[in-house]
């Protein structure tokens, strides 16, 4: 499933606030929470700071409703693949290919721009950030789990420990390839991360149209 955002028409309140999470999401994904201010947004939407006020009373309330609707279509899209009928490396490369999307649009995970400022962030907003990494971890621990049962995934330590080393591991990719524009060094990098967990002639990515459909929707 796709990590954009549906677009809505600006005639009512729903409409508006929904076009404001829409430009502060691009924001913090290009500039990060601390590089924007209402003045910025008012002036794309053409809309005074007082309406947006209306909407957010202030930037943390902004910056939790970011999260809560980024975390959910993240969910979402899990929630995909899990039933596309891809096996756990499909489902692996199904979760790199929405960070891929993400750097072909030229942003970042919105998180993971958050967590590099997580300390000058609210305490609500530090634990939603929080909260979506460990949503993440969670569902990678169950698929890392279920590969290595069914012997098709292979590593050492615990479930829990592989999955935060493939967050932190393509959290990281993304981040080093932005200053590059250089899409094919995170694919790479994605690509010998995965391969790390395939057993000895395993399939690197598993079905990889088939993930890339799940982690596109179109499934």
């Amino acid at each position: 499933m796709t990590l954009t955002a549906p677009r809505r028409g600006a005639g009512d309140d729903a409409g508006t606030a929904s076009q404001i999470l829409d430009v502060a999401e691009r924001l913090v994904q290009v500039r990060g929470f601390n590089g924007f201010s209402y003045a910025n947004i008012a002036a794309e939407l053409h809309i005074t700071k007082a309406a947006l006020h209306y909407h957010f009373a202030g930037k943390a309330d902004l910056g939790e409703a970011l999260i809560t609707r980024y975390s959910s279509r993240f969910a979402e899209a899990l929630a995909r693949a899990d039933a596309s009928g891809l096996g756990p490396s499909g489902k692996l490369a199904a979760y790199a290919d929405l960070y891929l999307q993400v750097l072909r649009d030229r942003k970042m995970c919105l998180c993971g721009m958050l967590a590099a400022e997580y300390q000058t962030l609210p305490q609500p907003m530090r634990d939603a950030v929080i909260s979506f990494f460990d949503q993440n971890e969670s569902w990678l621990e169950a698929v890392l789990e279920q590969g290595r049962d069914e012997g098709s995934l292979q590593f050492t330590g615990s479930a829990r420990d592989a999955a935060r080393m493939v967050v932190s591991g393509l959290e990281g990719a993304m981040l080093i390839a932005r200053p590059y524009g250089d899409i094919a060094r995170f694919q790479a990098a994605a690509a010998n991360l995965l391969a790390g967990l395939q057993p000895a002639g395993g399939h690197v990515l598993g079905d990889r149209a088939l993930a890339g459909q799940a982690a596109a929707g179109e499934l």
